[in-house]
């Protein structure tokens, strides 16, 4: 075999792999076409008892830790503000519109140690356990600053 044909089959199987991923991507979000968009910010939030620097890892189905959600700009991993007002959570990721998560759709915030395509330290991630509309689901994030993490809990 020479060398443009190994080349070729290469690229080939890279190129076929891609197509996968893509197929793959946009199969999920048609399973998951029935999610309704997160809310929109209010126009008031009250005052602001928390806001951090942090890394939005994923939102996956509640309780099932490597089925992410990949509808609504939460599919994707990016910078993060976080910021707890008196009527809810403020995700601000990078690239996409601000989620909103009232204070009645949130069900708990704790810590955690893995979702899907991460793994840290025990208790290194924060995890908001909401609901998006009648679909119970589980945002992780990763404070820039650990100690920000207890802060944000107590929140």
């Amino acid at each position: 075999m020479d060398r443009t044909t190994s080349t070729t089959i290469v690229i080939a199987v890279i190129l076929l792999a891609l197509v996968g991923m893509v197929i793959g991507w946009r199969g999920r979000q048609k399973r998951q076409a029935h999610l309704p968009r997160p809310d929109a910010v209010p126009a008031d939030t009250g005052a602001e008892l928390f806001s951090a620097d942090a890394f939005y890892v994923a939102t996956t189905l509640a309780d099932d830790e490597l089925n992410r959600v990949a509808v609504s700009g939460l599919g994707f991993r990016a910078r993060a503000t976080v910021t707890v007002t008196e009527a809810g959570v403020i995700l601000s990721l990078a690239g996409t519109p601000e989620v909103f998560i009232a204070r009645a759709a949130l069900r708990t915030i704790d810590r955690a140690t893995y979702t899907i395509d991460r793994v840290v330290e025990k208790g290194g991630l924060v995890r908001l356990s909401w609901s998006l509309g009648a679909t119970p689901v589980d945002s992780y994030l990763r404070l820039t600053d650990p100690a920000d993490a207890t802060a944000l809990i107590t929140a």
